[in-house]
């Protein structure tokens, strides 16, 4: 007998400031189709998850709200809850950072890596806004990577090549909350030192489950200096105290990992399957499911945490890429931020569980939502050839034996060969390659209504020869819908209902149902419209219309003699050359007529390929001060728009003489 492994599953705490959408449904649907499986095919699994409850961004919206910041995180759990429950997200238990449990377990494990070495103090300067009075977090500061010079970059790391640093060391930092620049603050901090764990890291990196491409970044990190981790905040901030401190709070990502313990820990009482699988002596494995932007934090940061405080570390980490919309970044002025709730009013949710397996694989690339190529999937496959099998065999048997299944099928050999590649499938779960098993299951699909097309019962006078080709059809259609109920539990129970059946699992897909009534086929699933696609899409448009009115507010007034010291000047870009190490920039070799030639700097790569540039007569900063990047210099800017998303660089007239000065 196959031994049953124990198996706690975690997704990324989504953050308590706001709505689930369709990017954070990635990692939940993809998570729960491996938690689902295991569980059919009869390991003992438990999913946990939790709101991410603390820090300033709380704290603030709370205030802008007139309400506490704990009535905030109850109302946002709820409706997160409730978009989840939707979605048939299935957590074994569902719990908060901001636990009573979690709060005590911070300090235990802030005690524990205190008195064995793991924890410094010293002051250091912090940039402090000084018209809000407050702190500011990393996310609350925007500037210039001090590695790669990328502009509009957070406090804490680069999204552009993504370097992580101190808050102070970007260049003209500003504050997000006043737009003014912060001044510094001497203040005393906690700090956990990674750097004590690198030999550690490096080991674990190398044991465990992890994709090359994540292993591969994580081994640039721990090549570079590992810096110390600040985990203290300075009041006001919402979040759990450190011991033996009045106005010193830990850090969210202090605490916010250590609920994936907590929340275990308060799931015991229905968790009849193991105990303390954070305790390395007790067999289990444990498995988080995140994206891939933080993976530093997972990845580095929580092993050693649980190392130096006696826990045992995950068993594997899954990063996953990020979801675009229609080709674009998820973005409110774009148009292109869906919640999960507005997506709902119009969509069926098992149509995006089963587009987005159709998309997932075990790579950390990302997957885009096509309107267009939904629609196909959703009514070719899954409507069209998978429900609609299972109507047309039903009509058959209804006819002809008023829904009584043959005593027999009527061809096993065939049913033989048609469940073959149910442990390939399998594997492909396992390995959470959903897009190879759903390829897999439809090329079952359309073998199955292969098998109804040429037996024509249709054209056949024997009633048992068609009641045995009705029944060898529809429990091809069971099978298929076994093999599918990872991804689509809702259509497993309707399924269930019209074989009059419990409890279907993997193990019965192999085996056929025979010699019983079932009942009369209802419509299970139903084709999209284009109007549910359009009426979608207008909801966005008006919805986002708002939005994108706020962002296109004018910015501050500045004085004419500030604005008369730009030099504008019409040039024209005679090369171009993609930068290695790039994924922003380009280089661009401009014209500037009297004024010479110019080596500038451009991020437009993403709307250009440098081929297409050649020739192009644009405007050009040419007074600024010479920037030294990692790429080299970069003498001038070249003016550019961003036009929902597509960046488009300024042309100027072609007639106009290069290094012209633009009045």
């Amino acid at each position: 007998m196959k031994t049953k492994r124990n198996i706690l599953v975690t997704s990324a705490l989504p953050y308590a400031n706001g709505p689930i959408h369709l990017g954070h449904l990635v990692e939940y649907i993809q998570t729960d189709i491996w938690v689902r499986f295991n569980k059919s095919i009869g390991n003992n699994v438990a999913y946990i998850c939790a709101d991410d409850a603390h820090g300033t961004p709380i704290m603030l919206k709370a205030k802008e709200q007139g309400i506490t910041p704990e009535n905030l995180i109850s109302k946002i759990k709820k409706d997160h809850e409730k978009d989840f429950k939707s979605f048939f997200i299935n957590f074994d238990h569902y719990s908060s950072t901001n636990s009573k449990k979690n709060e005590v377990l911070c300090k235990k494990i802030f005690n524990s890596l205190n008195e064995s070495g793991h924890i410094s103090q010293k002051v250091i300067s912090q940039f402090y806004d000084d018209k809000e009075k407050i702190f500011l977090p990393d996310r609350y500061i925007k500037g210039t990577c001090p590695k790669c010079k990328a502009e509009d970059q957070y406090g804490d790391s680069c999204e552009s090549c993504g370097a992580t640093y101190s808050p102070t060391e970007l260049i003209n930092p500003k504050s997000v909350l006043s737009n003014t620049t912060p001044k510094t603050k001497d203040t005393n901090h906690y700090f956990f030192n990674l750097k004590n764990f690198r030999e550690f890291l490096i080991s674990w990196t190398e044991k465990h489950n992890l994709q090359p491409a994540i292993k591969n970044k994580l081994n640039e990190w721990l090549n570079d200096n590992l810096n110390d981790w600040d985990i203290t905040r300075d009041a006001p901030y919402f979040g759990f105290k450190i011991p033996n401190e009045t106005d010193k709070y830990f850090y969210v990502w202090m605490d916010a990992p250590i609920g994936y313990i907590s929340t275990f820990e308060e799931s015991l009482s229905e968790n009849k399957y193991f105990k303390n699988i954070w305790n390395e002596e007790e067999s289990g494995e444990i498995y988080h499911f995140i994206g891939k932007d933080i993976a530093y934090f997972h990845a580095l940061f929580w092993p050693s945490i649980l190392s130096g405080s006696g826990y045992r570390t995950p068993t594997g980490i899954f990063c996953h890429g990020f979801l675009t919309v229609e080709g674009k970044k998820m973005s409110k002025s774009r148009g292109t931020f869906i919640k999960a709730s507005d997506y709902l009013k119009h969509l069926d949710p098992e149509f995006l569980r089963y587009y987005f397996a159709s998309k997932l694989n075990d790579g950390i690339e990302d997957i885009d939502l096509n309107f267009e190529d939904l629609t196909k999937k959703i009514n070719s496959d899954l409507v069209g050839k998978l429900i609609n099998l299972a109507s047309r065999c039903s009509t058959f048997l209804e006819k002809n034996s008023n829904f009584m299944l043959s005593k027999n099928l009527e061809n096993e050999e065939k049913f033989k060969e048609f469940t073959a590649p149910i442990d390939e499938i399998k594997k492909h779960y396992h390995h959470r390659k959903f897009s190879s098993a759903i390829s897999k299951i439809m090329q079952m699909t359309d073998k199955a209504n292969q098998y109804i097309n040429e037996e024509k019962p249709w054209a056949i006078k024997d009633l048992k020869k068609i009641q045995k080709i009705a029944t060898q059809g529809l429990n091809y259609y069971r099978t298929l819908i076994i093999i599918l109920s990872p991804v689509m539990p809702d259509l497993l129970i309707k399924t269930q209902k019209m074989f009059n059946e419990k409890n279907l699992n993997w193990d019965n897909s192999y085996l056929p149902l025979l010699n019983k009534k079932i009942e009369k086929f209802t419509m299970l699933k139903t084709r999209i419209q284009n109007e549910d696609i359009e009426k979608l899409k207008n909801e966005l448009s008006n919805e986002n219309e708002k939005i994108k009115n706020e962002v296109c507010k004018m910015s501050n007034e500045i004085e004419y003699d500030i604005f008369s010291k730009t030099d504008l000047r019409v040039g024209e870009i005679i090369r171009a050359e993609d930068i290695e190490g790039a994924d922003k920039l380009l280089k661009l070799y401009i014209d500037l007529g009297e004024l010479g030639q110019r080596s500038i700097f451009a991020g437009i790569k993403k709307s250009y390929s440098a081929e297409k540039l050649i020739g192009l007569k644009v405007l050009v900063v040419a007074n600024l001060k010479p920037k030294t990047m990692r790429f080299g210099v970069s003498s001038g800017m070249v003016l550019a728009a961003d036009s929902d998303g597509d960046i488009i660089v300024v042309e100027a007239n072609k007639t106009i003489k290069n290094g012209s000065k633009v009045k």
